[in-house]
């Protein structure tokens, strides 16, 4: 029999928990940062992690306990391990290590195993075993697809994120030519993955379907647009993204989640059978797990003229001042000096000329769904929308000139040195973040992405640094066309 005061500190935990009590929950773990707790997202260590996930975890679905056992470890140490049946069906499991300090129970490790979902909705809007076959032969044969939900996929409605938008969406006739060329090589559509509302975003964070989990980092956002893709890659649910970037919607979520993410060349892989948000920048790429992956799927998607790269390597000193400290001395460390500096001028002027041109086309897309579903979409694309409507045409005007000059200033760089830079400021930001800091993020980023949207350039996010327990990309981004010799290079060990 464990000790009754260890008893009711157990009762008292799982009252919290039907009741989603995170103040109470909070207090029955041991402080300090030897606490931990582990579920199939990953590991939590310290009681600030475990707190910040839980204040955006909801609480969980209605269950009873129908097994508990205990084991004493020591008078003040016991193990108790508990199954439960869920009342919407499901079973689950849950082990935690309680030790008495200063005259209480605390838990100092958890692990809880919840009732095994169909799908975890977050990452999936559809999904299948395939959800379409490719062919039986070919080189990308055995490869699951995970298609960011922007594409076309034959006899399934576009849902752009947005359930509203899906209600209203026609079924496809067709696959779009970028799914039907990895169909055509042997990979299978795993099924349709989520992304950020109308793919507006770069956090990873949907607020009509949850945010998916970040493979690399647990209590991590996922980074958007194509979080679902990414997601589904990182944890092993699928081998390829099939994803879009604009503004970094490929790279980010590679570089949070430790994968490689190729933006393509704009308007070198068809974007047909594709909802565009800004078109003078939107490409079509993809996220793998790693290099030969990668390679496999570039070397049949694209052409293989690729032209040689220049053996110039050159980081823009303006990159390197706005990335957090530990970043830059990560990469630092990593580039071991071999790397030129250059200027490229105020990063402020690229993100706004790019903000404002983006946003223009946005509008001109989606301003007027949105018109007339003013409360369909969430907070943090609804304010994006009500900007890009004040966009003037003499505001983008200006704007794409000074894209257009900028385009000419990147391109001319790349013409005789490929740009190496840290992919993101920083790694990942907790969930928990408020969000006046997703804006710093978010403000900082695009400063740094920019630089190949305006040049309608190939960037290659590697996952080669490591910023305490997270990732961090590395991103090579050279001439028009290079795509497949910035993959090979990469492969061959960057430098």
């Amino acid at each position: 029999m464990i000790p009754s005061d260890l008893q009711d500190a157990f009762d008292a935990y799982e009252r919290a928990l039907a009741t989603d009590d995170v103040a109470a929950l909070d207090d029955a773990f041991a402080p300090g940062e030897g606490t931990l707790r582990g579920d199939s997202d990953g590991l939590l260590v310290g009681h600030d992690a475990i707190s910040a996930f839980r204040s955006t975890r909801g609480g969980i679905a209605p269950r009873v306990l129908d097994r508990v056992e205990s084991r004493r470890l020591a008078d003040d140490c016991w193990l108790i391990v508990a199954t439960s049946r869920y009342e919407g069906g499901g079973t689950g499991l849950q082990t935690q290590v309680w030790q008495l300090a200063d005259g209480r129970w605390r838990i100092t490790a958890a692990h809880v195993t919840g009732r095994t979902p169909s799908f975890d909705r977050s990452v999936w809007r559809t999904v299948g075993d395939p959800l379409y076959q490719g062919a039986f032969e070919g080189p990308l044969a055995g490869l699951r697809v995970a298609v960011k939900d922007l594409f076309a996929v034959r006899g399934y409605r576009i849902g752009a994120g947005n359930p509203t938008w899906l209600r209203g969406a026609a079924r496809e006739r067709e696959h779009a030519p970028a799914v039907l060329d990895l169909l055509k090589a042997g990979a299978s559509v795993r099924g349709l993955a989520r992304t950020d509302e109308l793919a507006y975003s770069i956090a990873g964070a949907n607020p009509h379907y949850g945010t998916p989990a970040n493979g690399a980092v647990p209590g991590a956002l996922p980074g958007g647009s194509s979080s679902g893709p990414a997601t589904a890659v990182a944890t092993g649910q699928a081998d390829v993204g099939l994803a879009s970037d604009t503004a970094g919607s490929i790279r980010v979520p590679a570089s949070y989640q430790g994968l490689w993410g190729l933006r393509t060349t704009h308007g070198l892989v068809p974007r047909q059978g594709m909802v565009p948000l800004a078109p003078s920048f939107d490409t079509v790429g993809w996220l793998t797990r790693d290099g030969t992956t990668m390679d496999a799927v570039v070397t049949w998607c694209l052409e293989d003229d690729a032209p040689p790269l220049p053996a110039r390597r050159v980081v823009p000193v303006e990159v390197l001042q706005l990335v957090e400290p530990a970043t830059r001395e990560a990469f630092q460390a990593w580039a071991g000096g071999t790397l030129e500096e250059v200027e490229v001028g105020p990063l402020d002027e690229w993100f706004e000329a790019f903000h404002v041109v983006q946003a223009a086309e946005a509008w001109r897309a989606h301003g007027a769904w949105v018109t007339a579903h003013p409360d369909a979409v969430g907070p943090g694309v609804r304010e994006r929308f009500a900007l890009a409507s004040g966009v003037t045409p003499a505001d983008e005007a200006s704007a794409r000139s000074t894209v257009e000059r900028l385009a000419d200033v990147i391109r001319a760089l790349v013409d005789d040195a490929v740009l190496v830079l840290p992919t993101t400021p920083g790694p990942a930001p907790v969930r928990t973040a408020s969000a006046a800091e997703l804006d710093q993020v978010r403000a900082a980023t695009l400063r740094t992405t920019a630089l190949a949207g305006i040049g309608g350039l190939p960037a290659l996010s590697v996952p080669a640094l490591r910023v305490g327990p997270a990732p961090v990309g590395v991103c090579l981004v050279g001439a028009r066309g290079t795509d497949l010799s910035l993959v090979r290079h990469a492969l061959g060990g960057l430098r």
